[in-house]
């Protein structure tokens, strides 16, 4: 395994700063949770849960898992906020790193062996498809995620945060602390698995 497979150092501070020079949009926001402001608590609940259990469930493969990571990551918000020092690193990035390492702890507690059960299926079907479109595309996501979950962590965590946390490379490798050049690598090989894997599945049903 190479060097950029494992996990990142609990310590991410250098990995954000290129983030510390430019304006936090949550700083106000921050400040205010800090004072214990209700309506501000109540504005980042529903700003970030939705990132964080997207992020916690595509890491974990488990909906409930990923509900129990946003809540100890909210619990170290509350802790935080009022000793947050805007300039340091952005909120974002210091929280996708919270939510990153609870994932890592619990992978850990599993040996990285990532539970793939029907909690792991956040997306509604469309009202308007067929019952059989709704199953298709059922089977499919069942598919990708299990593929995905099957992925070494760093890949998956590449992939995480570049595709479905929308993050851009220079982003997600400030964020992983590791240099574009090594993302880009780490996305690749993943990209390569998945495409691998998930052709095999599709052979195999067709012979079956």
């Amino acid at each position: 395994m190479s060097d950029q497979e494992h996990e990142p150092p609990r310590d991410f501070a250098s990995a954000s700063a290129s983030a510390s020079s430019e304006a936090d949009p949550d700083a106000n926001l921050i400040a205010r949770v800090g004072t214990r402001d209700a309506g501000a608590v109540r504005t980042l609940v529903m700003n970030k849960l939705p990132r964080l259990l997207a992020i916690a469930t595509r890491m974990l493969g488990d909906r409930m898992e990923a509900e129990d990571v946003a809540q100890e990551a909210f619990m170290r918000i509350w802790k935080q906020a009022p000793h947050w020092r805007t300039g340091e690193a952005k909120f974002d990035t210091w929280l996708h790193r919270v939510a990153l390492n609870l994932c890592y702890d619990r992978l850990r507690g599993r040996r990285e062996t990532p539970a793939q059960t029907a909690d792991a299926l956040p997306e509604e079907a469309d009202p308007a498809a067929r019952p059989d479109e709704h199953m298709e595309s059922r089977t499919r996501d069942e598919r990708v995620r299990a593929a995905l979950a099957a992925l070494p962590v760093r890949q998956r965590e590449a992939l995480v945060l570049t595709y479905y946390q929308e993050l851009s490379n220079a982003e997600a490798a400030g964020l992983m602390d590791i240099t574009v050049d090594a993302l880009e690598s780490l996305l690749a090989r993943a990209r390569r698995t998945l495409r691998a894997q998930l052709a095999g599945e599709g052979a195999g049903k067709d012979r079956a």
